[in-house]
């Protein structure tokens, strides 16, 4: 979004990582400030978002991205678990969401984009918290979009697929070890590699720019078929 000559606001839960990103951003040419965040903090979530819109003006994209993956069966997974999943992977969205969206409405424009998964089309063997979550996150998005299209407001939920980062953790070890993983993005995924993080980034931009103009209440997947 920075190349496209967006002004970007990285939060982290780490914010000596948020700053890298920015520091990368700017030996690009590009606009971006780094603030520390954890979207498990409701008052904090919402101050980020309005003091981002009341810094600059407006608030024309709002990427949600945060997310947790704890696998397990129903048996295996506790209430606790299933408690965090659904505060980092529903909660903190509809909380950014639904104060990003005055701010939108009273501009008459703006593309909200929260990252879901492949999980929220599929079902994936032994992960119940992360498959329920990422599907109720697709459900609260179109509900969204349904509600707010007629301010222009536009609702998408970004689904990628596997995308070779340390967030792989869980199905790691719900499968068995790193080359049981390598085994499974190879015979599995029809396209037979992982997805990178390039490619998720132009699906982001597409969501957040006007080439997507009449497209809301969508759930973009970008997974190399592996839903299929």
């Amino acid at each position: 979004m920075a190349s496209e000559g967006a002004l970007v606001v990285v939060t982290d839960r780490d914010a000596d990582r948020a700053q890298a990103v920015v520091a990368e951003i700017g030996r690009s040419g590009g606009r971006a400030e780094a603030r520390g965040l954890d979207v498990g903090d409701d008052a904090a979530l919402a101050a980020e978002i309005t003091g981002a819109a009341s810094r600059h003006g407006r608030l024309d994209i709002l990427h949600s991205h945060a997310g947790i993956q704890i696998p397990g069966r129903l048996e295996e997974v506790t209430p606790e678990q299933m408690d965090a999943s659904w505060t980092l992977n529903v909660r903190s969205h509809f909380v950014a969401a639904r104060t990003a969206m005055p701010v939108m409405k009273a501009q008459g424009k703006g593309s909200i984009i929260i990252t879901s998964s492949n999980s929220g089309v599929q079902y994936d063997r032994e992960m119940i918290a992360y498959a329920t979550t990422k599907h109720a996150v697709i459900a609260m998005t179109r509900q969204m979009a349904v509600d707010y299209a007629c301010y222009n407001v536009r609702c998408n939920a970004l689904c990628p697929g596997f995308v070779d980062t340390p967030f792989n953790d869980g199905f790691k070890r719900q499968m068995g070890g790193r080359h049981a993983l390598e085994e499974y993005v190879a015979h599995t995924i029809p396209m037979g590699r992982w997805g990178t993080p390039e490619e998720i980034a132009e699906g982001i931009v597409f969501l957040a720019s006007d080439q997507s103009a009449f497209l809301t209440g969508h759930a973009l997947v970008i997974d190399g078929a592996e839903c299929i």
